[in-house]
């Protein structure tokens, strides 16, 4: 009887080894088919996108070679109002031209509640003059004026039998207004914040002038450089004959 129990017993054991090996077997089946379907999921996204990515370059090629084409045509058909415009614009950065955008003014007065009975009149220093316009432009001002007169890269601001002169225009009117622009907004509002905290205004007041700095303005107006620009050192270039 014990015999047979324990031959019982041998025989479920093995049926029972038998019947989890066959369910581990089922188990590790369907994991790889489970992974094998988001591997496939994967590549299947991953095609979907490389696609969408090409139609995208494509688009951009296409509407890239039509702007190409378009500039070919216009510049057949204008003959030569394609160099007219180049022309324009480097007018206008080199100051030749009329320019609008935002900017901030700043106001130069006086300092009277300073000036003693008798003392001479004000004086305007032009390394001061000199100063705050290097700090405009090292902040991003794109045109600036003094008194109306356009500041480009040419101008010369000097002392001349002590009295300051922009280009030979003499700086005599109060208040004196220089006019800054920048490209943007933001630009302006860092110019504007710049001059809150800059030195220049106490250099003017050490000469008894006052500096009042405009808010942050949506257009100011710059006008043309309006005296002849020389050029001294520049000669035309023959054409060598092969």
């Amino acid at each position: 009887m014990k015999k047979k129990n324990k031959i019982m017993f041998f025989l479920i054991t093995i049926l029972a080894g038998f019947m989890l090996a066959i369910q581990f077997n089922t188990t590790h089946q369907e994991n790889n088919i489970a992974d094998d379907t988001s591997d496939l999921w994967e590549l299947r996204q991953q095609y979907l996108s490389e696609k969408e990515l090409e139609t995208y370059f494509h688009q951009q090629i296409r509407q890239s070679e039509d702007k190409i084409a378009q500039y070919e045509t216009e510049r057949h058909n204008r003959n030569g109002q394609v160099l007219q415009d180049t022309l324009n614009e480097l007018k206008k950065e080199a100051g030749l031209k009329e320019i609008s955008g935002p900017g901030i003014i700043l106001s130069i007065t006086p300092a009277y509640e300073y000036i003693t009975p008798g003392q001479s009149k004000v004086y305007i220093s032009p390394d001061v003059l000199r100063k705050l316009i290097n700090e405009l432009n090292m902040y991003g001002a794109k045109a600036i004026s003094i008194a109306d007169q356009r500041i480009i890269s040419t101008t010369t601001i000097r002392n001349i039998q002590g009295e300051t002169k922009v280009d030979g225009y003499p700086l005599r009117k109060f208040p004196l207004e220089i006019k800054i622009i920048a490209n943007d907004h933001e630009t302006v509002k860092k110019l504007y914040n710049q001059m809150q905290i800059s030195t220049v205004p106490d250099d003017f007041f050490i000469d008894n002038l006052k500096v009042s700095i405009s808010d942050p303005q949506e257009e100011i107006i710059i006008p043309a450089y309006s005296s002849s620009v020389s050029v001294n050192h520049m000669q035309t270039v023959k054409e060598e004959r092969k």
